[in-house]
């Protein structure tokens, strides 16, 4: 997710083995393949261009090449780019094989400590105040935990429009910077989370994985 040891050791053989790397940044797949001795080529592969690139890898798969799809920090197509990229590689007949790796929804989960059967990963609420809050109150009786994330620029927005909307006796686990160096997890009442970001000199810093505990 953020540390480099994250990765395994099935997706650096295929890495090693194939003949390009589609990546959302081409600047952090190189840092990565880097730092593990890839000499792949790499293609941008992101959201403003997924189709047309989509378009590239299956015409090199036509001609029997072998090509990896990498997302920066998780997996791609779950709150990355690359749903569009399987779709369309599978419609013109290639399989497609997932590796299982890094997911911060699933790192975030591990240590949350909730004792909920079920969660809900909603992963990037809107970013509009009006349809943020909609959304919020659709989730609100949904009987299971609900994990987002959310950019630091957005963090305490949607803490206190969770905190306001959803009953305050549920718990939050806030974690950030999943895996990296200054990664911190920390679980309170609800109700208690915006004030914690707010005396938090850090809480714009770093992305946000939010649990949220089903309702009692």
């Amino acid at each position: 997710i953020g540390n480099l040891g994250d990765i395994t050791l099935r997706a650096l053989e295929t890495l090693r083995g194939v003949d390009l790397v589609a990546c959302e940044d081409t600047r952090h797949a190189r840092h990565l393949l880097d730092h593990h001795g890839i000499r792949v080529p790499t293609l941008a592969l992101h959201q403003h261009n997924e189709n047309k690139a989509a378009g590239r890898l299956i015409g090199l798969l036509g001609d029997g090449r072998a090509v990896a799809l990498v997302s920066d920090a998780g997996t791609p197509g779950v709150s990355d780019p690359g749903a569009r990229t399987v779709a369309a590689v599978r419609a013109a007949g290639f399989k497609v094989i997932p590796l299982p790796g890094p997911n911060a929804a699933i790192a975030a989960m591990s240590a949350a400590g909730l004792a909920d059967e079920r969660f809900l990963l909603v992963g990037f609420l809107p970013a509009r105040v009006g349809a943020r809050r909609t959304a919020i109150g659709e989730l609100a009786p949904v009987n299971a935990a609900l994990v987002f994330y959310e950019a630091p620029h957005r963090v305490m927005e949607t803490v206190v429009d969770l905190a306001t909307l959803l009953e305050p006796r549920r718990e939050i686990v806030i974690a950030r910077e999943m895996t990296k160096m200054f990664e911190q997890i920390e679980r309170m009442p609800l109700q208690m989370a915006p004030t914690w970001l707010a005396v938090d000199a850090n809480h714009q810093r770093g992305e946000f994985v939010l649990v949220v505990s089903a309702p009692q």
